[in-house]
């Protein structure tokens, strides 16, 4: 299974809808898992002409009140694999984002990551996407890949053509790649 991984569109205030070249990079997924920053339901419409979607956004109700794509918090299951989507991740012990490099030094041996995001989801999970800092991670620590796949239109916030995230799922494990969406001009 090909899954696109996109969050921070920030829609309509970046443009009418996500950029182009989303739609280039994400040819072929079979599911779009949009982690939030939408604002406006046009924008899955959009990616929706791609794949099927799933979406998360802080204070879901009030802007996707009556949108069965769009949830404040999931977890599913997805080839055998469990899925964790939230737009803001929060993981208790930690001092801060989730950044590139982060958890290691907040999650040492004696420190159990798969428990902290039991305790936020409610499940043990394999596979968390994220989004909310616009800067794009992929870091797998204790057993747990998470992934944020950055902001196609504010890429550490700055407005310009910036990344989403593909993720495969095999029998060997999951692997998730970040895309350049300067590639696809």
């Amino acid at each position: 299974m090909r899954i696109g991984l996109i969050s921070d569109t920030h829609t309509p205030g970046t443009g009418k809808e996500p950029p182009p070249e989303v739609a280039m990079a994400f040819e072929g997924v079979d599911l779009i898992l949009h982690a939030g920053d939408i604002y406006i339901s046009s924008c899955l419409d959009w990616l929706e002409r791609i794949a099927p979607v799933t979406a998360v956004e802080l204070g879901s109700k009030a802007h996707f009140e009556d949108d069965p794509r769009v949830e404040e918090k999931r977890v599913f299951e997805l080839e055998g694999y469990t899925f964790a989507m939230v737009h803001d991740l929060i993981i208790p012990g930690m001092g801060g984002e989730v950044m590139q490099g982060t958890l290691p030094r907040q999650f040492t041996s004696e420190g159990s990551l798969p428990k902290a995001l039991e305790g936020v989801f409610g499940a043990p999970i394999d596979i968390v996407v994220f989004g909310h800092t616009h800067h794009a991670v992929i870091e797998k620590h204790q057993g747990v890949l998470l992934v944020n796949p950055g902001s196609p239109t504010l890429p550490k916030q700055v407005r310009r053509l910036g990344e989403v995230g593909i993720l495969e799922l095999t029998p060997e494990g999951p692997e998730a790649t970040i895309v350049n969406l300067t590639d696809y001009r």
